[in-house]
This record gives structure tokens, C-alpha cells and sequence, in this order.
């Protein structure tokens, strides 16, 4: 199962500034939260740092991928994810939470350090964001054509299969004669061309 760890919000000045910040790390033991909260805080400071303005990156570092958005207004996101968590809706996840940022937040707030990190939008989105697929309409949608081409693979291979024993009961009897044997041969030609 994909997992999001957290969403940070930087202000890529002189110094990265650390705005605001969310975690989920139920998954880590007690003990180890607190290591990791500090760990993935740090990881997120050093990205801001070292991407560009106006630069997109992802990074993996063992397991999980960090991935690192720096606005042309220096106003920075940094998500870090499991592997196998989709880059796209990172990357869309962290235009959003900056979109919403920026209008909460004015401008001459960013550069001064944050006396609090708890940003209640972050937790909804931390929390909304575990399932790429409810969370991101393209995801979902790929997501019902998915399990909709499967549905019509299995309802053709159950018509095939009906076909071919509708074929043998055909063979098999001697109620129809040759001109309804033949008259079902012709169609069946027909129909199996249509269906292939």
C-alpha cells in the first residue's frame, strides 16, 4: 500500500524558512516517530536548499522518495512519499497546498521563522492524499476504466465459452437439419467476426 509521510512548507530565503509542516508516522514505532519527524524535517530543509527556483525534483533515499517544489516566488513544498507513491499527484498535491498557503498567508509573512508548524489544510491533505486514487481525478478514473476493461474481458470470455458449447449441442443433435445446421454456421461466422 502507498504511503504519505509528510508535507513541508518552506520559504527558500538566504536560509530555507520552515512555514509549516505535517506528518503521519503511525507506521514508525513509538519511539522512532520523534527520529523521524526530525529526519524527514531536516531532508526537506537541505532539498528547498539545494533545488532551484522554479525547479521540480524528486530524490529517493532508501525506500522513500522526496520530492521538492521551489515556486518562482521562492515559496517551497516538500512531500516525501514511499516509492511507490505517484510523482503526479505529489507534484499536484504540493501546487495545492502552496495555492492555499499563498492565499492564507500574505507575502511579507514568508520569511519570518513560524512560531507554530501546525497547519490544519496540511492535515486534510495529509490525510485525504493516503489514497492517490480517491484523491486525484485522473487516478480514479484510470482506476474505473481499469476495472472496467476487466469486466468486459471476463464477459467476452464467458460469451466465447457459451459459443463453444452452443457449437457442440449443435453438432451433437440430430432435431435440426441440415439447413439450420448450416443457417447457424453462417451466423456464428458472422458473430465471431463482430466480437474479434
Amino acid at each position: 500500500m502507498v504511503k504519505l509521510y509528510s508535507i513541508n512548507v518552506f520559504y527558500k530565503g538566504v536560509k530555507p524558512v520552515q512555514k509549516k509542516a505535517a506528518y503521519e508516522l503511525t507506521s514508525f514505532g513509538f519511539f522512532q516517530r520523534s527520529g523521524a519527524r526530525e529526519f524527514m524535517a531536516f531532508t526537506s530543509e537541505v532539498l528547498v536548499e539545494r533545488t532551484a527556483v522554479g525547479q521540480r525534483v524528486t530524490v529517493k533515499e532508501q525506500e522513500y522518495k522526496c520530492h521538492a517544489y521551489v515556486r518562482s516566488d521562492k515559496l517551497s513544498c516538500v512531500v516525501i512519499a514511499d516509492q511507490d507513491y505517484p510523482v503526479r499527484v505529489c507534484f499536484t498535491l504540493m501546487n495545492k497546498v502552496l495555492e492555499i498557503f499563498s492565499a492564507d498567508f500574505p507575502v511579507s509573512s514568508w520569511e519570518q521563522p513560524a512560531s507554530d508548524l501546525s497547519y490544519p489544510p496540511l492535515d486534510s491533505f495529509l490525510k485525504k492524499y493516503q489514497d492517490p486514487k480517491e484523491a486525484d481525478p485522473m487516478m480514479k478514473v484510470q482506476n474505473d476504466l481499469d476495472e472496467t476493461k476487466i469486466v468486459l474481458h471476463d464477459t467476452i470470455e464467458h460469451l466465447l465459452a457459451r459459443g463453444e458449447k452452443l457449437d457442440d449441442l449443435v453438432l451433437k443433435t440430430d432435431k435440426l437439419s441440415g439447413t439450420s445446421k448450416a443457417f447457424y454456421k453462417e451466423a456464428r461466422g458472422a458473430t465471431c467476426c463482430v466480437i474479434l
